[in-house]
């Protein structure tokens, strides 16, 4: 009888130990993954501090409300519309090509460009503002996200021929001064958080829904 009792505590002692170092884990994730939620806003949060002499940096390319529709009372509603939903892709050259294998040769086609779909978490955002005019204009769908097997919904613009693609000049005007130390902790932390076990362990424990991350268009 002592001997079983004596078992059960070290197979009891096993599991508790197993599950403290487990919790020990994840709270050393979340603080890691907290930390580097930190260190982005802090870099979000630089000041963008103007060049004496802007230069050019390749091309940017953007959407833009049809010529035909800006000669319309309806344009203006549009482009409040285009704010919330338009997306900036930058190039070297004027052409936004990529290369691609076909028929076992490698060629260059056009770069695909969308307007951006809004998540569930936009959709509700009071930053963003969507009237309810502009909510007509978009679609629910559901994609599926293999990494937490769930379904999330996003919010897609139903008529995209009202705007059209733009290529300008990509004129840098202003700059980011570069904090080395502040740079090199957030490289530490992003490379931490970024490992494959511990993505799957955010996204189950720590995420309660995903985050989209807005793109900031300025570069230095």
């Amino acid at each position: 009888m002592e001997k079983e009792n004596l078992l059960f505590f070290r197979l009891r002692s096993l599991r508790s130990r197993k599950r403290i170092i487990k919790k020990d884990v994840e709270k050393q994730i979340r603080k890691k993954y907290k930390r580097s939620k930190e260190l982005w806003k802090i870099k979000r949060d630089i000041p963008w501090i103007p060049l004496e002499e802007p230069y050019q940096r390749g091309f940017v390319r953007f959407f833009a409300v049809t010529e035909e529709l800006m000669c319309t009372r309806d344009a203006e509603f549009f482009e409040g519309i285009l704010k919330k939903i338009n997306t900036f892709m930058y190039s070297e050259i004027r052409h936004f090509l990529k290369k691609k294998k076909k028929f076992g040769r490698r060629i260059y086609v056009e770069r695909e460009q969308k307007l951006k779909s809004l998540s569930l978490y936009e959709w509700n955002n009071t930053k963003i503002q969507l009237t309810q005019r502009e909510r007509l204009y978009f679609l629910k769908r559901g994609e599926y996200c293999p990494f937490r097997k769930t379904y999330y919904d996003y919010y897609d613009f139903i008529e995209p021929w009202r705007f059209t693609l733009r290529i300008r000049p990509n004129i840098i005007t202003h700059y980011k001064p570069v904090n080395a130390e502040l740079e090199k902790e957030y490289a530490e932390v992003e490379s931490y958080v970024n490992q494959h076990k511990i993505t799957g362990i955010i996204q189950k424990k720590i995420m309660v829904n995903p985050i989209h991350g807005i793109s900031n268009t300025k570069q230095i």
